[in-house]
């Protein structure tokens, strides 16, 4: 049975101030996104598919694509690498694209981009987190026993140990009863203090630093396309001629539970997540892999 990773990396890291995907951060200069592969091939994970820009392609073949056609899958096969492309050639005839508009449209959309070659049960994330092994353990688990429509899975993690010192972050802050996702709500301007206090700026309001957070690790099946490509017809319907607009998945996976037709199981990863929204971030992180790279979590070289 095929299990994909899906990797979304053709975002284009304005906050960051450059390509934070493919900034080599690990000690021997790995980009966050090898450290995915890796994790994901280790725990059973046979394709990768990447979406991106179309001028990325030869950079991220050079980078990812070509290391991944020699690697074998733990069930014995070449791992299957496929690209898939975001940009406004996707975007439906209806809709006229803003000239000012030069940002993709966002995750929904990203992930609607990757229809035609993603055919199996996978996880989707992005290309510039770190989510911990055990986290592509637990959602390969979860994907094998997915039924092939109604339900999905997400790991969750805990919102202080996601935000930064350094800005304010967006984040789907999640309502869980029982295992199962009640409802995300997307906050933009989540802003962490140097006490530990986390509020949303926009709103004014102190959050828990134990609230359960989504970082876009989504298990779907390819179920979910049809509902993606409506959610997303819908809000180029509502969004008019606004250029920074984008359409989220968590916004379109609380939508779809509130419409009563998807049910999402909600995973737990017993590793620390951590990732690069600015660019001070990039020591605390690249001190991060050291140290997973010293207790002996990865090798010296992730393509060995």
């Amino acid at each position: 049975m095929n299990v994909s990773l899906v990797i979304m990396a053709a975002g284009l890291g304005s906050r960051y101030g450059g390509s934070k995907q493919v900034d080599g951060v690990g000690p021997h200069h790995e980009i966050l996104m090898e450290y995915s592969i890796y994790d994901a091939i280790r725990a059973g994970f046979n394709k990768v598919v990447f979406i991106i820009k179309p001028e990325m392609k030869a950079m991220v073949e050079e980078l990812c694509g070509g290391y991944l056609r020699r690697r074998t899958a733990r069930d014995g096969r070449p791992v299957e690498v496929a690209y898939a492309f975001q940009d406004f050639s996707t975007v439906p005839d209806f809709y006229t694209i803003p000239p000012q508009r030069t940002k993709p449209f966002g995750t929904v959309h990203a992930l609607l981009c990757a229809r035609d070659v993603v055919r199996e049960p996978f996880c989707v994330i992005n290309a510039d987190d770190y989510y911990g092994i055990d986290a592509y353990r637990t959602m390969y688990q979860q994907l094998l026993r997915l039924p092939p429509q109604g339900q999905a899975a997400m790991v969750g993690y805990l919102l202080k140990n996601t935000a930064s010192l350094h800005g304010t972050v967006s984040r789907g802050v999640c309502t869980v009863k029982d295992g199962k996702l009640q409802s995300v709500e997307e906050m933009l301007k989540i802003q962490l203090y140097p006490d530990g206090t986390l509020k949303e700026l926009e709103r004014g309001i102190e959050l828990c630093p134990e609230t359960v957070v989504s970082m876009n690790c989504w298990g779907f099946t390819p179920a979910i396309f049809p509902a993606l490509e409506r959610y997303f017809h819908q809000f180029l319907r509502q969004v008019g001629d606004d250029p920074k607009a984008e359409c989220l998945l968590p916004v379109m996976v609380d939508h779809e539970m509130r419409m009563g037709d998807l049910e999402v199981t909600v995973l737990h990863s017993s590793d620390k997540w951590f990732g690069m929204t600015y660019y001070e971030d990039r020591a605390a992180v690249g001190e991060e892999l050291k140290k997973l790279h010293d207790a002996g979590a990865y090798p010296q070289s992730l393509e060995g």
